[in-house]
């Protein structure tokens, strides 16, 4: 029986898995994180399906991989027809709502094909990759020459405007920059201005507004069970935090650059271009990361203590007892670790996510505190909602596994090994590396050891996570390790051919119609009605009403 009513499931953008105090940053304070790790269990090699925001939350989402829902970039359209966490809950009476972020972008071709106007419950449900929306709002609210970029909506903005805040984009003037003495701007786009404090009232930024949204949504009154989604755009850049967070950390607090000049010798090519984008040329920069992880880390606190809002608010009010509690990342960062920023690759700093469950069900018990090594996936939380909210799960959608095993103390069959891809066609690297559409593929696949890197048109990445756990050595084209490239690109052979389009037949109703064809009258392969049992006889015997033949 589901213990839990209710589901917090809490997702950060841009999150590393070791920016934890809980898992094991030297210097950096998450009392928070730490206490829902505490009573709960903190998964620790968890992997996002992709290592960018778009498709990775489309596989959150839908609980399916990359490959099978089709949004295999950012700003490629979810399209309509994918089956989302929302539609298997509602199914279970259970609501599913949105507060923050998605990064959604809608199939609009497809919606007005199917006649799905937007303002209909339904078709805003489409439109919203399957939630009801209590606030949403994407971030990025950025400025340029083709104008204010307006992809995804901004409730943030609108907030700032009622604070007082008059610039024309406040997110852009305020939350995400700094000023100068003379009362200029210090952009946060700039990264020599990450240690400047916004100039904006703490409690005005994007953490605590957003916090603020999730209380009132806990706040008032609901008939039904739910799962909210409390979405942050933060710790994603730009990287400037507001007083005091903006100053919390300093450059004695930046750990160690994990690179080394051989990953310069003669890098695989996408890793070579990645490398030299401007991205990576700029985290490479003496200094650069002295001025920025401060403030990426000032972020991060600044989550931190706005989770302690809402874990204090579940206390006060008797929640706690009955709400699931899920923290999470999209992806991660790579902070100059590999000559590179951002993120894009499949080193563990940008596809690894920390992962923290707390199922406040008595079976659970057994686990609080503790961490789990298995191996799990993004598209693993969806499969875990729908148990938890007392349903069966639908195999042939759901891509993922229940998690409550694991949560309980059990020890369920489970995957040997984990995926992730990426396309990444609408970037300049895929210009540089002379790679079209169906070309510009990337592919990961970790067993728990191994993790081979496929490049589309180029040799594979190895590396050996128990010898090299920093991946600093690619042992894709050393002689000795071919084998090992051989059975990891078998697995992700296979893993490509799985049946991952059949949706509409689940496996149940597909063995139940093994030796039904004669119990609808369909008698292939029979010579005479002595080679039918006696039910059968009377549909390929008796006499005719009239003979026409003659």
């Amino acid at each position: 029986m589901a213990k839990a009513k209710n589901i917090l499931f809490v997702m950060y953008d841009q999150l590393r898995f070791d920016y934890l105090s809980c898992a094991g940053h030297p210097t950096l304070r998450t009392p928070n994180f730490d206490r829902v790790a505490a009573k709960g269990v903190r998964f620790t090699n968890a992997y996002v399906q992709s290592p960018v925001c778009g498709p990775s939350r489309m596989s959150f989402y839908t609980g399916r991989y990359v490959h099978s829902h089709g949004a295999a970039g950012n700003f490629y359209p979810l399209k309509v027809g994918e089956i989302t966490m929302g539609d298997h809950l509602r199914k279970l009476g259970v609501d599913c709502w949105l507060v923050g972020k998605t990064h959604m972008v809608v199939d609009a071709e497809g919606m007005s094909r199917l006649g799905l106007a937007a303002d209909t419950p339904i078709g805003a449900r489409v439109a919203e990759c399957g939630f009801d929306v209590w606030v949403r709002d994407d971030g990025i609210v950025a400025e340029g020459p083709l104008g204010r970029f307006k992809a995804f909506p901004s409730a943030y903005n609108d907030y700032l405007a009622a604070k007082g805040y008059n610039a024309d984009n406040p997110w852009h003037e305020n939350a995400n920059a700094g000023i100068e003495g003379d009362g200029s701007i210090a952009s946060g786009w700039l990264l020599k201005n990450a240690r400047r404090p916004a100039n904006i009232q703490e409690q005005d930024s994007e953490t605590p507004w957003l916090t603020s949204e999730a209380i009132r949504f806990l706040e008032a009154e609901h008939d039904k069970p739910w799962v909210c989604h409390v979405s942050y755009i933060k710790p994603h850049w730009p990287y400037i935090a507001p007083a005091p967070y903006n100053d919390m950390y300093g450059p004695e607090d930046v750990v160690p650059v994990v690179r080394s000049q051989a990953e310069r010798r003669d890098p695989h090519p996408v890793f070579g271009a990645f490398m030299d984008n401007p991205i990576g040329t700029t985290f490479s920069r003496e200094g650069v990361r002295e001025e920025v992880i401060p403030a990426y880390m000032g972020l991060i606190a600044q989550c931190d203590a706005e989770l302690g809002r809402l874990l204090d608010h579940l206390d006060a009010t008797g929640q706690a007892e009955q709400t699931m509690i899920v923290l999470c990342s999209d992806h991660g960062d790579y902070m100059g670790d590999h000559w590179m920023g951002e993120k894009d690759l499949f080193h563990d700093c940008s596809a690894k996510v920390p992962m923290i469950v707390y199922d406040p069900s008595p079976e659970a018990d057994g686990t609080r505190g503790t961490t789990c090594g298995a191996l799990v996936e993004a598209i693993d939380l969806a499969p875990t909602f729908v148990e938890t909210m007392g349903g069966d799960v639908p195999g042939h959608i759901l891509e993922g596994s229940s998690l409550l095993p694991w949560l309980r103390g059990e020890t369920p069959e489970w995957r040997d090994a984990v995926f992730s891809e990426y396309d990444y066609t609408m970037t300049t690297m895929a210009d540089d590396l002379g790679k079209g559409p169906k070309e510009a593929l990337l592919f990961m696949v970790f067993d728990g050891r191994w993790k081979l890197m496929h490049a589309e048109g180029f040799r594979p990445m190895l590396f050996d996570l128990a010898s090299d756990p920093q991946e600093l050595t690619d042992l894709g084209t050393d002689p000795d390790h071919a084998d090992e490239v051989a059975r990891l690109m078998a697995r992700l052979n296979r893993w490509a051919r799985r049946n991952a389009q059949r949706t509409t037949m689940t496996d149940t109703a597909l063995i139940g119609a093994r030796g039904r064809a004669f119990e609808a009258g369909i008698y292939l392969g029979v010579w005479d009605e002595n080679e039918l049992d006696e039910r059968f006889r009377p549909f390929v015997t008796g006499t005719a009403v009239r003979d026409y033949t003659g």
